[in-house]
């Protein structure tokens, strides 16, 4: 494997002999294609699709 890059081991996580898949999937490509994890987004690096995530509201006292 070339220097930087990930496996995808880190993609799923087995709980009771089940696998479980740590990240959601595109729900324009379908399985197997995972949305990356951003600070503010996810996106898919296939197709584009992108949910922005909601800045936490502070609150003020």
């Amino acid at each position: 494997m070339a220097e930087g890059e990930k496996s995808k081991r880190h993609l799923y996580e087995v709980k009771d002999d089940k696998l479980v898949r740590l990240r959601d999937e595109c729900p324009k490509c379908g399985p197997g294609i995972f949305l990356a994890k951003h600070k503010d987004r996810v996106a898919c690096g296939r197709c584009g699709y992108t949910e922005f995530s909601t800045p936490k509201s502070r609150s003020t006292e």
